[in-house]
């Protein structure tokens, strides 16, 4: 099953042939940092299930900790992948898949980062789209 995804604007591009690891929500510094949320969802690609379809000569790298480099959108900063040399895998950032990986995450990692205000309370409102007291 080949899944599509790309970054907010459209620049870039990817493709992969599955999901090779189970879907994991990180809640680690960095991941937060990176991704300016609570945790970040992703899962391994192995390296030959992974190729980038489009806009690949635009993709940025951040070296974020020693030896791991996150690659991202520089037009509009969507983080993409992230990987350690010699890992036979990528790190696919879930929330940038455009098709539904068929999965569910199995797991929250690094949650001793976890910030007071985390919850995922049933007491907390939930709208399917917009907060309906939200005015303009």
């Amino acid at each position: 099953m080949s899944l599509k995804g790309s970054c907010l604007c459209g620049a870039i591009g990817y493709e992969v042939d599955g999901l090779d690891m189970p879907i994991a929500h990180c809640h680690c510094r960095t991941c937060q940092k990176a991704h300016a949320a609570a945790y970040a969802t992703t899962a391994g690609v192995l390296r030959e299930h992974f190729r980038w379809t489009r806009g690949e000569e635009l993709v940025a790298a951040y070296e974020s900790s020693p030896g791991k480099l996150r690659r991202f959108c520089p037009r509009c900063g969507s983080q993409l992948v992230a990987e350690r040399a010699g890992q036979p895998h990528v790190i696919l950032r879930v929330g940038t898949l455009d098709d539904d990986p068929g999965a569910q995450p199995a797991r929250h990692i690094w949650t001793s980062h976890d910030r007071p205000w985390l919850t995922d309370s049933a007491e907390v409102p939930a709208y399917p789209e917009w907060n309906p007291e939200r005015q303009g």
